[in-house]
């Protein structure tokens, strides 16, 4: 997943505002080396994006809802055969 760069550079300017003035100089070479590193930390993480987590999840109702909707079949079937078993038996 690529995350919006947008937030990595935010949070690299941000990190970059949090050196000491002392240090301002250094401030655009922090901030490309904050971006780096974030943005390898995140990579590592195997994040999804919301959009990728919310198309699984309504994937994941769909199969449970179609899960449910076999089941219940499936207990017709059974209570129909063994209706129709007892039936035979008499």
């Amino acid at each position: 997943m690529a995350l919006d760069p947008k937030v990595l550079d935010d949070l690299a300017k941000k990190l970059a505002d949090a050196v000491p003035t002392g240090l301002r100089d250094l401030q655009a070479d922090a901030e490309r080396n904050f971006r780096a590193v974030l943005q390898s930390v995140f990579a590592k993480l195997e994040l999804v994006s919301r959009e990728e987590f919310d198309v699984q999840s309504a994937v994941l109702a769909r199969t449970r809802e179609r899960l449910e909707e076999l089941a219940a079949r499936l207990q017709e079937m059974e209570t129909a055969l063994e209706g129709g078993s007892a039936g035979l038996k008499k």
